[in-house]
């Protein structure tokens, strides 16, 4: 699954409305959003989202494309390339991972609450959830190439940016030429399909939460 024995971290300034948010709320902190391509073709972001721009309760492992970040009046997306070497052993964990994630996708839940409650309490974690955050976190983990000082769900994107400056690649704008929009990523989705679908996340990570206590 990895070429070359290297993988890329990429953090992304996203053009949602609580990008925007995050970057009001962090001083200006550019980038917002953060996945994992296998390749340097970069048309693979594996991650923890949305699956549809106007569904954000509807998240979950996802792969995404050049066109869920340029979209509309957004014809390129400014994205933060680390490229990080692993070796076999590194490889063989992350190969792992990320099929166990593939082929049992409705047993993971996205991790709503450590997500809103990373400033206040710097994540935390919950048997077979994961945000975009510990998603990557983990597999810088798993990577073995750069030591971690905390657990890896405690990693906000900032301080992963931080952790992984030796390794950076390239900082850019990429456009969205020569991609193909992910058929219904930009469908609308009403008020109150929206409700269902935050209610239904709460309710999984409810019982998630209460079956790790029992």
């Amino acid at each position: 699954m990895i070429r070359n024995d290297e993988i890329y971290i990429v953090l992304v300034k996203a053009h949602t409305g609580l990008g925007k948010a995050a970057r009001v709320l962090s001083g200006g902190y550019e980038y917002s959003h953060i996945a994992v391509c296998i390749d340097d073709s970069f048309e693979d972001f594996i991650t923890f989202s949305r699956r549809r721009h106007y569904a954000p309760f509807d998240a979950g492992f996802m792969h995404e494309t050049r066109d869920c970040y340029c979209f509309g009046a957004y014809d390129r997306v400014k994205l933060k390339i680390f490229k990080l070497p692993v070796d076999q052993r590194g490889k063989r964990r992350i190969c792992r991972f990320l099929a166990d994630l593939e082929q049992n996708q409705e047993h993971y839940l996205f991790q709503l609450y450590s997500m809103i409650t990373m400033p206040l309490f710097h994540g935390f974690a919950m048997k077979g959830t994961y945000n975009c955050m510990s998603f990557v976190g983990k597999v810088v983990e798993l990577s073995g190439t750069v030591r971690l000082v905390k657990p890896y769900y405690k990693y906000n994107i900032r301080e992963l940016d931080a952790l992984l400056t030796p390794y950076l690649y390239t900082e850019r704008s990429f456009s969205n030429e020569g991609t193909q929009m992910t058929p219904g990523y930009m469908d609308r989705v009403s008020l109150w399909e929206n409700a269902r679908l935050f209610l239904q996340l709460n309710i999984k990570l409810l019982r998630r939460n209460c079956e790790r206590r029992l």
